[in-house]
């Protein structure tokens, strides 16, 4: 079938978006679905700052490359061997496919695939192949999902089905920004009742990490970012105290008013300043985790006598630790029940045609999570 999407052809791409328009909304030729596949049918993709950073070179994948990992959609076909989904099944995306197989996965870790990474770095589906062709050249996938486009075809191992009422706008966040954020918080962190937190760079990610830590019932939430209006949004979804990190005494004044430094502090920007900071805030005892995805190049630096004598734990957290068939749907119940109002996270939809434009203003920091319905 013939299917319109935005094709990443060259990166990086410098800014403005809107000018240099380094998604081109084209039609491509997309396979049935073979083994184990399934077709869907997008029906609302968030934008993500890892799909930013695969625009302006932080993540480097192989191009020409349909972009779009976090959303959800409904099935439309099912290839063979696929006999627990059918068509008109709403389901939510995964951004790693877990074959359940390998030694993580048999260790209940599937963020951690083998064949899930390696299908993921060289772009193609978990089976090897390519569905994505134009003018008889492969296109590539993005994660596996490829969600930027009206039609996409992926693993059976790459989607969740989820109720069929849940409004799918929503239900698009959940893929990534929750199922990381939130994650992080409750199966990477083990953030227990009382204890105190701190989240630095309130993405959507670490918007989401903040909505978790209310609902484990932080006591202290500290919320940390460049952006005045994002730290007033924090304080809004349950943040006790606010700083900005431009400010030279950040660090001095966060430890200041958390009697020594927090808990746990999660860094969610992908930056190396933003993780050194989150260590520093991090109490005696206490642990800092990275969800943040950094260009490869980028390497953190921090005092080893002070992981020693302090007993510190840094901890790195992919896709929030999850498994995503068990999380997914505790996180819908908890958002059903109001206690994680991840709705408030978006900020705005669009169509296809303005996600270059889209794409600035998440770079400049202007929205949480700005929804594609195609």
């Amino acid at each position: 079938m013939q299917t319109r999407a935005a094709i990443l052809k060259e990166s990086p791409v410098p800014r403005p978006y809107v000018e240099t328009k380094p998604l081109a909304i084209e039609t491509v030729s997309l396979d049935d679905p073979g083994p184990g596949e399934v077709l869907v049918r997008i029906a609302a993709a968030g934008l993500c700052h890892s799909d930013l950073s695969v625009i302006n070179g932080d993540r480097p994948r192989p191009v020409p490359m349909v972009l779009g990992h976090e959303a959800a959609g409904v099935i439309e076909k099912v290839g063979p061997g696929v006999e627990d989904l059918v068509a008109g099944d709403q389901v939510v995306m995964i951004f790693m496919p877990s074959c359940g197989h390998c030694l993580p996965c048999a260790e209940g870790r599937p963020a951690l695939c083998e064949p899930g990474a390696a299908a993921n770095g060289a772009g193609t589906l978990l089976g090897g192949v390519h569905r994505l062709h134009q003018d008889g050249h492969d296109v590539y996938h993005h994660v596996g999902v490829s969600a930027f486009a009206d039609y996409a075809v992926m693993s059976r191992h790459s989607v969740v089905r989820i109720d069929p009422d849940f409004p799918l706008e929503k239900a698009a966040l959940f893929g990534c920004a929750v199922l990381t954020g939130v994650g992080a918080v409750v199966n990477t962190g083990k953030v227990s009742p009382g204890q105190s937190v701190a989240v630095v760079g309130l993405g959507g990610v670490g918007l989401s990490s903040l909505l978790g830590a209310v609902a484990s019932g932080a006591s202290q939430i500290v919320a940390v970012d460049l952006s005045e209006d994002k730290l007033r949004f924090a304080k809004e979804l349950g943040a006790t105290h606010a700083f900005n990190a431009a400010d030279p005494a950040c660090a001095d004044d966060v430890r200041k008013a958390t009697g020594g430094g927090v808990d746990h502090a999660f860094e969610m920007a992908g930056s190396v300043k933003a993780f050194e900071l989150a260590y520093r805030i991090t109490r005696r005892g206490g642990s800092t985790v990275t969800a943040g995805l950094a260009n490869p190049a980028h390497n953190i630096s921090f005092q080893q006598v002070s992981l020693v004598a302090e007993e510190r734990t840094v901890k790195g957290s992919y896709i929030g630790s999850c498994i995503p068939t068990r999380d997914l749907p505790r996180y819908m119940n908890l958002y059903r029940m109001g206690k994680l109002p991840v709705d408030r996270l978006l900020t705005s939809t669009g169509d296809l045609d303005g996600i270059n434009a889209a794409f600035d203003r998440l770079a400049d920091g202007e929205t949480v999570r700005h929804v594609i319905i195609p």
